[in-house]
């Protein structure tokens, strides 16, 4: 009996139907390995940005330098600060700093407690002194140059006597600076009121610590006259001298410049004592 042969026509559509269902095949195959490859890489982007996020967070890294009690009191000391609308995460980002250099979890706690009420006292005074409401980094660097030893009166006079709208955190950072490295609270006010007025940029008031520096353990100008003579012995001439004025040397008046700087002369630079 013989075979039946088809038709040319049925032949052909029955051939181009094998070939799309197995095009389908393929399409389909393919699609669902890129849609595998994609689920694979977002997984692995996800899975990435919750370890950076852990390590990244404040809590579960103090949790892991530090005691659990220590860790669990940094952190209701800063979630208090916070509360009262001081800079908590200055706080905790402090800790941090102190566990990283060795400080005894103890005075870690005890640093903690005396900056938060520095804190307190920073906004207390940049409020009264100056309108608007300060920021964050603002309060951290009047507490901060409260901790090296200028006096609350001469923070309130920055914030008072600094051009209107002009970041205080530099300036406040410099007047700590300066003050650590021996020149008087009120003099350092001096210094820091002068390069504001003649409108120096932030990066020019970084480097008035550095010139104050330089000229005590070398050629003494303007800032390091003022040093010497406030560490010179009683009854020694020159004594008690007023120092003299105008900029330090090489200090350009440059407009002004705004913000935090990248590496403040406060901490982490210059670390101080806890």
């Amino acid at each position: 009996m013989r075979t039946p042969i088809a038709a040319p026509g049925i032949q052909h559509c029955s051939e181009a139907i094998r070939v799309r269902e197995t095009g389908t095949m393929r399409y389909s195959a393919i699609t669902m390995s890129m849609v595998s490859l994609l689920c694979c890489a977002t997984l692995a982007a996800q899975g990435g940005a919750t370890t950076a996020a852990t390590q990244q967070d404040p809590a579960v890294r103090l949790r892991e330098v530090l005691p659990d009690s220590v860790a669990s009191q940094v952190l209701s000391i800063a979630a208090e600060a916070t509360s009262r609308g001081l800079p908590g995460a200055a706080l905790e980002q402090r800790a941090l700093k102190f566990a990283a250099r060795g400080v005894p979890p103890n005075d870690i706690l005890d640093a903690l407690k005396g900056q938060a009420s520095r804190q307190m006292t920073a906004r207390t005074l940049l409020d009264s002194a100056r309108k608007g409401t300060p920021g964050g980094d603002e309060i951290e660097a009047a507490a901060e140059a409260l901790r090296e030893g200028v006096a609350g009166r001469d923070v309130a006079t920055l914030a008072k006597s600094a051009p209107s709208g002009r970041s205080l955190v530099v300036p406040l950072y410099v007047l700590g600076s300066l003050t650590t490295r021996g020149l008087p609270s009120d003099q350092a006010l001096e210094r820091v009121l002068q390069r504001l007025a003649a409108r120096a940029s932030d990066a020019e008031l970084e480097s008035l610590p550095q010139q104050a520096l330089n000229a005590r353990n070398g050629e003494p100008g303007a800032d390091g006259r003022a040093i010497g003579l406030s560490h010179r012995p009683a009854g020694v001439p020159g004594a008690g001298a007023p120092a003299q004025g105008g900029p330090p040397s090489g200090v350009p008046a440059n407009p002004a410049g705004h913000g935090r700087p990248a590496t403040p002369p406060g901490p982490p630079s210059h670390p101080g004592k806890p």
